[in-house]
């Protein structure tokens, strides 16, 4: 980054922070006159009493997060103040005069707990009430297993939680299905992750990064059982203390892992005509130890893909069509092993070792056709066959140390990823071009050091500060075959190539929260990041050149909260993002293994910019949930596919020279945009029975392009996705959900790509006294394809992509839990760990370049 757009951003960051802030203060006063149900008595705010405590669970005996405590006058029925519980269960009610109170908890779920003579005197001014302990509302199994009443979605204060344990539908599926359901969050036919309409989001498994998500995280998703997510996190505006990656958020996938004390386990299986699950797991938790490992294995049917595709060049008189099919292949296997061990009260030590491998084999056939005016019109086939493999591991190491004083922790982990991929392609063709063979091989190895402390300097700041570094190297080995005259395949030195690509980001930050009295919260922070790239191919016979690149990002946070009434919050909060550009994005060698369809990387891309303010309120009675925000999004630098027309000299079936005008896809800066979004997400429960789920959000797209790429589209565009669900419990067993999926199509600046609706129906019947459950889910029933539309216009340029997936699937599954479990102080705690939260998904961060698989 030049020092002038430094400087330039640092200013525009400043101007916008204090902007913020200010609307906030200048909005609030009359915001909490209007909200607030009953005001203080007139001396309550000059008071100095202060009541504090942790509420916890009376079965796991862990804090209760985010529960609202409510302080009621003796005799009066309208509550006086009010506050929420933190992350550790604690909670401090301040401003508070002399006098006689009832305190009362209360959480979705659990069992309203009221605390009656909680007496303030000016002599003992403070009441530290200890630990509260509240009841789940819910019935438990024999061995004391809890069944459950949480809420499908909840609604925290810096998160929103998508419980998949509880969605009747989600058996038999994988991670894709699961994800469709979250509020935010949109998945489109290929399996792409969006939040908001955004695809720049990181996706973490149990707060840490995986290498098989850095390779392909579409098709990682949609091996991933769903019988193994527990809930998902989506966190749309990440502190300073996470990394600055991931300019629409961060989603966190979290496994099913018992923290109890004994022995436990459970095994999950679906069949479907879609795909077959396989699961299984199993704890063990004593006194200082623990250990837990799981192993899955997902399979899916053969798949059949109908594809259309047209070309039109209205300059250059050319045109090209494509009409073919595809059947597809692929299987997954998964598996991780955990071991923990507490030393005392203070030292804790946990290594995780994940293991994520599998294959996908497609053989397709094609008949084509191209046009132009030098060779006129040449028909022909093309048969096509890939295998596409991967195997990654992940090994994580983290160790915490706990001071005397309450809530003060050093932590240190390390984690190395490491990952390959091996892709094997074969075309060959009845005339227009050679055969051609193709083998990528792949290597990703990832270390990350990650140093966090953490230190409550009263009972109103708490300081969180820490360093990290992220080393990658990557290399991808490109070999390139055409036959000779025997038809013997041997090697293309001309059209192959070795990569080998490093990335250094070293980073700091400081994150200083602040408790105020009247329910106000304010987080302040600020991170650091230094990106070092070096780039060098092996392939220096057609002019690729070494490339290196540094810069450095200033990366600031804000939120301020404020508690309207117990149950009724609103948050401002404003957060800058980077997008990094990676592999895919920046290796400058020309993929040519379509014909008529080449890509090259652009080593001259800058890192995408976004900073984004949003307004959130967020409020439950009894058992609704309302969250609403309204948000201002700001991106420079725009990272997008550009598509064009270039003349290339290629190879024909008879071994001719022939240049030919073919489109090339790059990766370019292609400018800014300023987007404004609403998301609205609402729960309610209808007669005891009916639960009825609703999300929308939507957000407008109008990218300034630079001068030099005006033919595109400069319409302003409004875009979305929905859902809207069903929950009915038929008996205290018996369940049925039914789920509709709607997003609208994507805009880029040189066109659209494919719009997304689904239909799912679920049933699930509790058995042997609930430790087994049976499940039916229906994907899209009167459908057995969709079909789905891409279209490029750009000046005389214009491209059409047509394909037909199948969707329509039935499927059973049964999942039954087995051991003895018990809940006590003995449960492991919870522990930091690596989180790299900063690389732009879906490329092949492991050396793999692209390929049409």
């Amino acid at each position: 980054m030049k020092p002038e757009n430094y400087k330039s951003n640092f200013k525009s960051t400043t101007i916008i922070l204090s902007l913020l802030l200010m609307a906030f203060l200048l909005t609030s006063p009359g915001i909490v006159q209007a909200q607030q149900p009953a005001g203080p008595p007139s001396g309550m705010l000059q008071s100095n009493g202060l009541i504090s405590g942790t509420v916890i669970d009376s079965l796991t005996k862990k804090p209760l997060d985010y529960s609202t405590v409510s302080l009621f006058k003796a005799g009066v029925a309208a509550p006086v103040n009010g506050n929420l519980t933190d992350a550790k269960g604690n909670f401090k009610i301040t401003g508070i005069a002399p006098g006689t109170y009832r305190l009362q908890i209360a959480f979705i779920g659990y069992t309203t707990k009221n605390i009656e003579g909680v007496v303030i005197t000016p002599g003992k001014p403070d009441r530290n009430l200890g630990q509260l302990i509240v009841s789940p509302g819910a019935k438990m199994l024999a061995d004391v297993q809890v069944t459950g009443q949480r809420a499908l979605i909840e609604n925290k204060i810096d998160k929103v939680v998508f419980n998949a344990e509880k969605d009747v539908t989600s058996a038999g599926g994988n991670a894709s299905d699961i994800l469709r359901k979250v509020p935010m969050v949109s998945v489109d036919m290929d399996g792409n992750v969006s939040l908001r309409g955004n695809q720049n989001v990181r996706i973490l498994i149990n707060g840490k990064p995986s290498g098989a998500l850095v390779t392909n995280a579409a098709d990682v998703l949609k091996s991933m059982p769903s019988d193994q997510i527990k809930n998902i996190e989506v966190i749309t505006a990440p502190s300073a203390k996470y990394d600055a990656e991931g300019s629409a958020g961060i989603i966190n996938i979290i496994t099913k892992k018992k923290e109890v004390a004994g022995v436990s386990g459970s095994i999950n299986a679906g069949v479907g005509t879609r795909q077959n699950n396989e699961s299984g797991n199993i704890n063990f938790n004593k006194n200082k130890l623990s250990v837990t490992a799981n192993l899955g294995y997902n399979v899916g049917w053969p798949q059949t893909t109908y594809q259309s595709f047209s070309s039109q060049n209205t300059e250059l008189g050319t045109s090209s069509s494509s009409n073919g099919q595809s059947t597809s292949n692929r299987h997954f296997t998964n598996g991780s092993a955990s071991v923990g061990y507490d030393f005392d009260d203070q030292n804790t030590f946990n290594s995780t070792f994940s293991l994520r491998g599998g294959a996908f084999k497609n053989n397709g056939s094609s008949v084509n056709s191209n046009n132009s005016a030098s060779e006129g019109n040449i028909d022909y086939t093309a048969l096509t066959s890939n295998e596409f493999k991967v195997s990654n591991f992940d090994w994580n190491n983290d160790f915490t140390h706990k001071f005397k004083k309450e809530g003060e922790e050093l932590s240190f982990a390390f984690q190395w990823t490491h990952g390959t991929s091996d892709v094997n392609y074969l075309s060959e063709y009845s005339a227009f071009t050679q055969n051609q063979r193709a083998v990528n091989n792949g290597t990703n190895n990832e270390y990350t050091y990650q140093l966090d402390y953490v230190l409550p300097i009263s009972k109103v700041f708490k300081l969180e500060t820490g360093a990290k570094s992220i080393l990658r190297r990557i290399s991808s080995e490109y070999d390139f075959f055409n036959p000779d005259a025997s038809g013997a395949y041997v090697f293309n030195a001309a059209t192959s190539n070795t990569y080998s690509y490093d990335q250094d980001v070293y980073s700091g930050y400081g994150l200083l929260t602040v408790n105020l009295k009247n329910g106000f919260t304010v987080q302040g922070g600020a991170r650091l990041e230094n990106t070092k790239i070096d780039g060098n191919s092996g392939n220096t016979s057609v002019g690729l050149s070494p490339f290196h690149n540094s810069y450095t990002n200033f990366i600031p946070s804000f939120v301020i909260s404020k508690a309207l009434t117990p149950t009724q919050t609103l948050k401002l909060s404003y957060s800058k993002r980077i997008q990094r550009p990676s592999l895919q994005y920046l290796n400058p060698f020309l993929n040519t293994s379509n014909p008529l369809n080449q890509s090259q990387g652009n080593p001259e891309l800058s890192p995408e910019i976004t900073q984004t303010v949003e307004m959130t309120y967020s409020t439950f009675i009894k058992s609704s949930v309302i969250n609403a925000s309204v948000y201002y999004r700001k991106t420079d630098d725009i990272i997008e596919s550009y598509v064009s027309t270039v003349p290339y000299t290629t190879i024909d079936n008879n071994g001719n020279p022939v240049t030919r005008d073919v489109s090339l896809t790059n990766y370019l800066n292609v400018g800014n945009n300023n987007s404004v979004g609403v998301t609205f997400f609402g729960s309610t429960e209808l007669f005891r029975i009916l639960t009825i789920r609703g999300n929308v959000n939507a957000f407008t797209y109008k990218p300034q392009v630079v001068s030099s790429l005006q033919q595109g589209n400069q319409s302003t565009y409004v875009q979305y996705n929905a859902f809207i669900s069903g929950t009915v419990k038929l008996n205290k067993t018996l369940s049925a959900e039914t789920f509709l999926i709607q997003n609208s199509a994507r805009r880029t600046f040189q066109g659209t790509n494919p719009s997304f609706n689904l239909w799912v129906v679920g049933l699930k019947q509790d058995v042997w006294k609930k430790r087994g459950t049976i499940g039916l889910n229906i994907t899209q029933p009167f459908n057995d394809y969709k079909n789905f539309t891409s279209n490029i216009n750009s000046g005389p340029l214009t491209q059409t992509s047509r394909f037909s997936v199948p969707f329509r699937s039935f499927g059973v599954s049964f999942a039954y839990n087995f051991g003895k479990m018990s809940f006590g102080p003995q449960m492991p705690k919870k522990r930091r760990g690596v989180n790299n939260d900063d690389l732009k998904q879906g490329d092949n961060g492991n050396g793999q370049e692209a390929q049409n698989r």
